[in-house]
């Protein structure tokens, strides 16, 4: 009875701390960037309604631009909370779209052959880039921006113009689409228009869904906030880095793989600007979605609405009726100084606590 009475008692104390806990910096970061879009959206569909912002496919809309985005940030978020980056996502995307342009017009290559080439481009970047920066110990900025010159040159020796895809099979699968029931919007003439999603989004759904269980329940995944967290206590702990390091650079390799092929799905199109400014794109979703530059936090779920909020951003800048097209990266940055002087003041304040 004893030992039943101390076991009970501290089991009691346990959850007494575990109620005091502090909200942890990724909730905290998490939370800020939820309630940064749904604010955003719902001022939207109150000021802007009459601009197509109160119709439900605006919402679906935001999904189908940015599938490939959501994608390929997810990989940079992996590669961030490791404590790196990689800058050379936009060089291998405009790669991955020309080559398998030219392999499907030219070389008789199906859906399923061109996949495996995208697969394949994003594979090598992430291999040979994660070598040279975990076990050469490179710098990562270096090494990825020579991989974006590098994948934007190679486009370049393909197909200096622009190339559409011009495959039947290809053209009508990516132009089908998904309806979803009971979900439209009714036009002018009163006829209700169901709302549609492309099938990209849900594989991007589905690889969020996959990472944040990645990341949060297996070895790997924790094993990469501990070594962006501390690489030194990782090390002591029995991980090893590099091959953690290299591991991270090659998931990120494989996402930008799949984000590239989704890229081509919703575009059909092929260039050398192809993809312009990506790379800076999915950094930038990674950090209003909560993770930190400085390696260690990060939250998937957080990355996919860093993409969204930046989405609705641009939407909301581009129907005031701004002429000038800088204005919505202008907003988009304001919105990332914000957010990076966040993580600072939380930084600051972990120091403080050390």
């Amino acid at each position: 009875m004893k030992k039943d009475s101390k076991t009970v008692s501290t089991r009691h104390s346990q959850h007494k701390l575990l109620q005091k806990q502090p909200v942890t910096d990724t909730a905290f970061l998490l939370a800020i960037t939820i309630l940064l879009f749904f604010t955003i959206y719902a001022l939207s569909i109150i000021f802007l309604g009459d601009k197509g912002f109160s119709k439900i496919q605006m919402f679906f809309n935001l999904f189908n631009e940015n599938a490939a985005l959501i994608v390929i940030a997810c990989g940079l978020s992996v590669v961030m909370i490791t404590g790196s980056i990689d800058i050379s996502v936009g060089g291998s995307t405009a790669l991955i779209c020309t080559s398998c342009i030219v392999c499907l017009n030219k070389h008789g290559f199906n859906f399923f052959t061109t996949l495996l080439l995208a697969l394949l481009i994003g594979l090598i970047f992430g291999a040979v880039q994660g070598f040279l920066i975990a076990y050469l110990e490179m710098q990562p900025f270096i090494v990825t921006l020579a991989g974006m010159f590098l994948g934007r040159g190679l486009v370049a020796l393909i197909e200096v113009n622009q190339i559409q895809v011009d495959n039947a099979a290809f053209e009508a699968l990516s132009g089908s689409r998904i309806l979803i029931p009971f979900l439209g919007d009714v036009n002018k003439k009163g006829i209700f228009i169901q709302s549609k999603l492309e099938y990209g989004v849900v594989v991007a759904l589905v690889i969020v869904g996959i990472m944040f269980w990645f990341l949060k329940k297996t070895k790997l995944g924790r094993s990469f906030y501990a070594v962006g967290g501390n690489a030194q206590s990782a090390l002591m702990l029995g991980i090893n880095v590099k091959r953690t390091k290299f591991l991270a650079h090659l998931l990120c390799g494989l996402l930008a793989g799949i984000g590239g092929f989704l890229y081509l799905f919703h575009t059909r199109s092929g260039s050398v600007q192809q993809a312009t400014g990506l790379e800076m794109d999915a950094i930038a979703a990674s950090i209003i979605g909560g993770t930190l530059l400085t390696g260690g936090v990060g939250n998937i779920i957080g990355t996919l609405f860093g993409v969204l909020a930046s989405g609705i951003v641009l939407l909301v800048v581009t129907a005031i009726g701004s002429q000038d097209p800088w204005w919505p990266q202008i907003t988009r940055a304001a919105m990332l100084c914000f957010f990076i002087l966040l993580q600072s003041i939380i930084c600051s304040r972990k120091k403080k606590q050390d």
